[in-house]
Order: C-alpha cells, then structure tokens, then sequence
C-alpha cells in the first residue's frame, strides 16, 4: 500500500478519490455535498479500487466519495458533535478522551485521522482477525464506530461548503484491543440472525437508558460535601445494569466521568469512586425486569 500525497489543485474531487483507491480502500461515489450513496441500488455492490472505473465516474461529476470499511480491512471510530450542544460530552472527542484516560490508555494519535467539516474526527485503524460490527454510543456518547457493513465520507469530500480534510497522513494503526472489547467483537462466521428482543428487554433497555440519564443528572447537580457519595450511588446502580447487560460499561464511565467533572469532583477521585461503585454494583446484578427496579433504590 502506497501512501499518498494528497492533492491540493487540478480535478480535486477525482485525485482524492485515487489517492484514498492507491491506500487500498473500496470506495463509491456519494452525493455532491453530501453522505447519501449517489448511485442506484446497494452501494456496497459499487465499491471499488479500480482506476478505470474511479475514473469514470469522478471525470463526469464531483462526487464525494464513501469509503466501505468491511472490504477495505478498516474499523473507524466517529466523534462527532452534540447537534444541540446538550448530553453527557460537549463532543464526542472529549469524550473518547474521557474514556481513554478511564481505561489507563493513551489518546490513540498516531493513527491516520481525518477531520469532519462539522468539528468532529474520524479514527481510522487496521481492523483485527475477528468482525467488529457498526454502532452507535456504545463506546460513549458521541462516540460511533463504522466497520463492516458501514462506510465512512472520505478526505476531498465536502458538505456545507467544508471539506473533510486529513489531520494525520500515517498508516492505520491495528485497533486497539482495549477498544476492540469495548466495542464488542464478534466471531467472523455468525449463525442465524439474533431473534428480535421481546417487550420485557425493551422495557428493560428503556428502563436503563432512562437511568443512566437521572443518575447522571443527580451526580452533575449534586451539593458540596455529597458529590463523592452521589456519585458512589451513582456508579452502584449503574454497575448493577451493566452486569444485567443492560448498558455498555464504557457509555457509564464516560457519563459518569462528565458528570463528576460538571459538578467540581477532581479527576482522579471521581475515577477511583467510578471503578469501586461500579464493581460494587457488578456484585449484585439487577432483575431483567423493568417493573422491578426503579433508579437510585439499589443502595438499600
């Protein structure tokens, strides 16, 4: 794989899109100005690393251009931004920030990277022996992964009149298995499709969601001289819906982590009362059913 220098005159849209081809990444024509796949049918079906056909399509109309993640051997991570400026993380890169700083992890910044027209970044790694599926939110909020069956827009193309332009020209690093079990990997050969989940675990997973929004508003809003326990409250009951497989470990300690920070708690003590409430509560995993439990009475 060649690493190229990205273009700055001439036809940019189509030297882009050969520049992102020569790295070995199939690539599709998006929407002028947007994300949506410009051609008819499945886009996946029109990914491609051929020259010829890049050329065909990027001569006739500037196109911006979709990356596929799954046949291009890439997991990348999307930080984005709060579309309202509200939520748990100002943007998704603080934090992502937040959630490597809580593992004991550096800031993965030697890996290619490319910033979004709307302040956001992509994180491009090289994906490992085993799928990693799309999601969204589950490593944090804000914070989305593209893998297989996604794709992400490529560097050259622009939306609102702003380019996604690349911030580091390296090579993809391996993806971090830190992040990898975070972001839940799968085996490579999957079985049957999952049975859809029934109205008691979507209760449940409402249920969840809604707890984790009230226990967070509690610890950012919590008085001088009650914050830590709050937050051990807090981190408690979580902790037990994170052992019910009921939230992402990693959506709660990021949260909690926001939280702790708007209410004035240092750093370095609201880590150490996030892992022990959370393990705390891991202890005693709640009751599946939704009707059961209600927040913040865990702690009796």
């Amino acid at each position: 794989m060649t690493t190229p220098v990205w273009p700055r005159t001439g036809n940019i849209p189509l030297r882009h899109a050969l520049a992102v081809a020569a790295r070995g990444w199939y690539i599709f024509p998006c929407a002028i100005g947007g994300k949506q796949p410009a051609l008819p049918g499945n886009w996946q079906q029109w990914a491609t690393t051929d020259p010829a056909g890049i050329l065909r399509w990027w001569t006739r109309v500037p196109f911006n251009i979709g990356i596929a993640c799954g046949p291009s051997g890439l997991v990348v991570i999307d930080l984005d931004i709060a579309k309202d400026g509200g939520g748990t993380a100002a943007t998704g890169l603080e934090s992502f920030a937040q959630l490597c700083q809580l593992h004991g992890q550096p800031y993965p910044e030697d890996t290619f990277t490319v910033t979004t027209p709307t302040g956001g970044a992509h994180l491009y790694f090289q994906a490992l022996d085993r799928v990693v599926r799309n999601s969204a939110g589950r490593l944090g909020p804000l914070i989305d992964i593209r893998a297989v069956g996604g794709y992400v827009v490529a560097p050259g193309s622009r939306i609102g009149g702003r380019a996604y332009e690349v911030a580091n020209a390296g090579r993809p690093a391996p993806l971090p298995s830190w992040i990898a079990s975070l972001a839940g990997e799968l085996p490579a050969a999957t079985g049957a499709g999952r049975q859809p989940p029934d109205p008691v675990s979507r209760q449940a997973t409402r249920y969840a969601l809604a707890a984790l929004r009230e226990e967070t508003a509690r610890v950012a809003t919590a008085d001088i001289g009650t914050r830590n326990d709050a937050l051990n409250r807090a981190a408690f009951s979580l902790g037990q819906l994170v052992a019910s497989n009921l939230l992402s470990p990693a959506a709660v300690m990021t949260a909690l982590a926001d939280a702790a920070q708007r209410c004035g708690l240092p750093d370095d003590e609201a880590h150490r009362t996030i892992r022990s409430g959370m393990a705390s509560g891991a202890r005693r995993p709640r009751a599946q059913r939704a009707r059961l439990i209600s927040p913040g009475r865990s702690m009796g």
